[in-house]
């Protein structure tokens, strides 16, 4: 019973409750805007990279119709996928490594997925010939999110095996195919391994 989910009948935001947040929560909030931008919409993509957080903060008709993109995007998602059986699964893009060391190093969510992201990016750009690597990067610095940081590799591959994406043939892991599609690809733990210590 504790665990009964209802989906809700409407969506309520209101812009100035942002207006009392700090700077690093903002940061942290546009980390799940531009992984929405990189999983679902290229065109949203690149009117990110065209701005940056001053924008958003202050053209409040601009931020309204960004919050507006990203609830349609995740709502669609949810009802097509309730139970996390297809594409509900691309949300995680950036989260399985980025929740393996979140915790650990006492991250904020969204900086632990800014990082996460980059390297779900380098190493779809292995496996998907994925192209677009440094506007993603570039993306992610101009909103004041991390995209590098040293971490024990041994230590977060303990945390993943653990990780409700771990399949018995490896670990699903979210790519990108080109921006704004996302792809989700099982992968042997000893090739992720590889690829994130080939990227650290």
């Amino acid at each position: 019973m504790v665990g009964l989910i209802r989906q809700p009948q409407f969506l309520l935001y209101d812009l100035d409750f942002l207006q009392s947040l700090p700077k690093h929560h903002w940061e942290n909030g546009f980390a799940e805007i531009i992984k929405h931008a990189a999983i679902k919409d290229a065109t949203m993509m690149k009117e990110l990279a065209a701005h940056d957080i001053t924008y958003y903060q202050k053209n409040k008709k601009a931020l309204a119709a960004l919050i507006e993109k990203n609830v349609q995007i995740k709502v669609k998602v949810v009802q097509k996928d309730e139970f996390e059986k297809g594409d509900r699964k691309l949300l995680n893009f950036g989260h399985t490594l980025g929740h393996a060391i979140e915790n650990e190093h006492a991250l904020l969510h969204g900086h632990a997925i800014s990082i996460g992201m980059v390297y779900a990016a380098k190493i779809s750009q292995v496996m998907q010939d994925f192209k677009d690597v440094g506007l993603l990067v570039e993306t992610l610095k101009k909103y004041g999110l991390p995209t590098a940081m040293h971490f024990d590799i041994d230590a977060a591959m303990e945390v993943m095996q653990k990780d409700k994406k771990n399949a018995k043939a490896g670990m699903q892991y979210v790519l990108l195919n080109k921006m704004g599609k996302a792809v989700y690809e099982t992968i042997p733990m000893k090739t992720l391994y590889n690829l994130i210590k080939l990227y650290s």
